[in-house]
């Protein structure tokens, strides 16, 4: 239990870690501008899990403790993977390393091998998966949110080290191979691109991971072309039967098709030779033209890898050893007060240059007003940075023996630094004790700094996800003074503007045409996309799809009383507690999930009876915006639902491999609509595993468990007539 949680406060933690942990997880992998540093994140993950394991009934699908991190970056066209792209689980200690190795050695069995194990560097770039087809490449995909990435082959196809046509000396190319690896700008191509943009007048870039990111995210390959990125493999995605037995025969094979691959991989038979490849790495790291975070062990032979299978997120043959993070001493000279969506206020250090894992740093997180309170941090100290995971740097503390007498205390803001509003303090009885300060917040709802952030927030794609409409689109419109763009209903009125965005610059006859068909689109995604998009506090993607299962329209929702939001957590109460939310002493029957629970209820109950709350619904209604629910089934849909005789209530299902008539995501939400458990892999558990074109490994293990296996004909066949293309 976190320091300072109670039990009764555990739901509202739960929201609040996934809140925090999904948006650093966008912002590291989609924006490209991290919000945390990996230590950081991987701590709050844990505490995350505990607080999970504790409280099953606040289980949630999207959790980033489920989820492998992050999602595609808007603009580009997305794909699905044939096999997903997990994370892998991280450790910092020799312990850790040594209890893992022992866990695997016991679990695989058999006689000590030499290759037992692979210790391969962890290099600090883009994870991207190449798709070659008979030997072509055929397209490149980001990580993206693991189940689907961004397409990016007019960037990878600029990368000399990728091969746009795979070579054998016996020219056994195979028909199908994914290789999954890293992109990266060489440190000495950083250097150099660096000099250039000096001699330009632009702003340097700030460090070659952010850079590699926003350099594939340019739709002009010649960026790409000129920036030199390198490429190293370190994993397969789907590849033909029988290509390699192990990750050393995978990696020699492409090797001798042209595929770049690590020289440094080492193999090792214990926990003694895998930390030894671990510290003799280190030494060395720092002479390679690119950055390493970590050394990744995995276990060598393939049959033994499906053996141990995979978690939810991660699989259990392999584990990430991440180096300790690089620390300097440099001076605070000053805090940036940064107010976003939410209003939450994030004090911001700029510091005197300092070099710190291979770039220079000029601006690090100092996490919150309390932190600053604890560790007695003041403008003009000398400072202890850190770059954890060399990514994002952060104020460890302050080096006293350095204090200077000038130095002055850092007053958090009492009022919004961007608009002047009322500031609040969490917990209020940080009030007296500034220590325990965990948020300032800025309670303005016209807040120009979260109007902006919480623009860009809802036009995304896991929100209302319109096309032609940005983050930097926005920003244009904004700035220019010259088309109202301040609230969200002003989004489908820019129509009525649309002479004046074709005269903007940056903006031309084409991109217009684009983001007004996609505003139009827009407007009938429903209300479940509109809760998502609204940035209310407890409500992300998976509460407002919840809601709108229970809800058939916003005004139902605004109808219901505050127990109605929490009908589950009603049942964990006491009689009195029930009694005072419904005027009953008797549990619900069968109540509906709607994600909220009793601390959190009250909070959205609060604000969608707000004044702002209902001018935003009006406004968004009188825009033509769709307010109703296109998921709400009713107690007895959802009983009908469950106990539907059809193929599809009650069983889990699998898909793999390329469908000709369906989008992944679509026949997932088709297919449970009609009751069924759409899982991402194959077990015992497994119903149906649905087989489309190119199906691998999945398809593979279906028939090795003897598990009933459908191609596409048949799931035709079996959806009624209204859900088929």
């Amino acid at each position: 239990m976190p320091k300072g949680a109670s039990k009764a406060g555990e739901p509202a933690r739960i929201a609040e870690l996934r809140d925090l942990l999904t948006r650093a997880n966008r912002a590291y992998y989609v924006d490209a501008d991290p919000i945390m540093s990996d230590t950081e994140f991987d701590r709050l993950l844990d505490e995350l899990a505990g607080l999970e394991a504790r409280h099953p009934e606040l289980a949630d699908p999207a959790s980033p403790t489920v989820r492998v991190g992050g999602e595609p970056i808007e603009g580009f066209t997305t794909r699905d993977h044939a096999v997903p792209m997990m994370s892998i689980d991280n450790t910092y200690n020799e312990a850790e390393v040594r209890a893992w190795v022992e866990r695997v050695t016991k679990a695989t069995k058999g006689k000590p091998e030499a290759d037992r194990f692979v210790c391969d560097p962890k290099v600090d770039g883009v994870a991207v998966s190449l798709r070659y087809e008979k030997g072509e490449l055929a397209y490149a995909l980001t990580r993206g949110d693991g189940t689907r990435g961004d397409d990016v082959t007019h960037a990878a196809r600029t990368v000399r080290a990728i091969p746009l046509r795979l070579d054998a000396p016996n020219k056994s190319i195979p028909d199908l191979l994914e290789v999954r690896g890293e992109l990266f700008i060489p440190l000495s191509q950083f250097a150099r691109i660096n000099r250039e943009r000096a001699e330009a007048g632009e702003a340097p870039l700030m460090n070659p991971r952010n850079a590699t990111a926003g350099t594939i995210k340019m739709l002009d390959p010649t960026v790409a072309a000129d920036r030199k990125l390198g490429f190293v493999a370190h994993g397969r995605g789907e590849v033909d039967e029988g290509f390699a037995d192990s990750f050393t025969g995978f990696l020699g094979k492409i090797k001798s098709m042209g595929v770049a691959t690590s020289p440094m991989a080492t193999a090792a038979k214990d926990a003694e030779q895998v930390l030894e490849a671990i510290e003799t790495f280190n030494e060395a790291r720092h002479d390679l033209d690119y950055l390493t975070d970590g050394m990744v062990v995995r276990v060598n032979r393939f049959e033994q890898q499906e053996r141990l299978g995979v978690t939810s997120k991660s699989p259990r043959w392999a584990i990430a050893y991440k180096y300790a993070a690089e620390r300097a001493n440099t001076v605070l000279l000053g805090v940036e007060h940064q107010v976003g969506k939410t209003g939450k206020i994030t004090p911001r250090a700029t510091m005197e240059p300092v070099l710190l894992a291979g770039t220079t740093v000029r601006h690090a997180t100092l996490h919150n007003y309390g932190q600053i309170a604890q560790k007695d941090i003041r403008i003009g100290d000398t400072v202890e940075v850190e770059k954890a995971g060399e990514i994002i740097p952060y104020v460890l503390g302050v080096v006293a023996s350095a204090r200077s007498k000038d130095s002055t205390t850092i007053t958090p803001p009492e009022s919004c630094p961007a608009c002047g509003g009322v500031v609040e303090v969490e917990p209020a009885e940080a009030e007296n004790d500034p220590k325990l300060e965990t948020t300032r917040r800025c309670v303005n709802p016209e807040c120009p700094a979260q109007v902006r952030e919480k623009l860009v927030w809802f036009v995304g794609r896991r929100q209302m996800d319109i096309d032609g409409l940005g983050e930097k689109t926005i920003d244009l419109i904004r700035e220019s003074g010259e088309v109202p763009l301040e609230h969200f209903a002003d989004i489908f009125r820019l129509r009525e503007h649309e002479d004046a965005l074709r005269e903007l610059d940056g903006l031309g006859e084409k991109s217009v045409a684009l983001m007004l068909a996609g505003i139009e689109e827009s407007k009938a995604r429903g209300m479940a996309r509109v809760l998502a998009g609204l940035g209310i506090r407890h409500v992300g993607e998976s509460t407002a799809k919840a809601l709108a299962r229970v809800f058939p329209s916003i005004d139902a929702l605004l109808e219901a009383p505050v127990w109605q939001l929490m009908p589950t957590a009603l049942n964990s109460m006491s009689q009195a507690e029930r009694e005072r939310f419904t005027g009953s002493a008797d549990k619900l029957d069968d109540p509906p999930e709607t994600g909220l629970g009793a601390l959190t209820a009250p909070v959205v109950h609060e604000y969608l009876h707000s004044k702002a709350a209902r001018q935003t619904f009006d406004d968004l209604r009188s825009v033509g915006v769709d307010l109703s629910s296109r998921d709400y089934a009713d107690p007895a849909q959802r009983e009908a639902i469950a106990s539907a005789d059809n193929a599809f209530a009650g069983r889990t299902f699998v898909l793999t491999g390329t469908l000709e008539h369906f989008e992944r995501a679509a026949l997932k939400d088709v297919l449970e609509g009609m009751g069924a458990k759409v899982s991402g892999s194959v077990s015992k558990n497994t119903d149906v595993v649905v087989a489309g074109e190119k199906a691998g490994s999945k398809l593979r293990k279906a028939r090795e468990l003897g598990v009933e296996i459908w191609d596409e004909a048949r799931l035709l066949g079996e959806l009624p007539r209204e859900h088929r293309p």
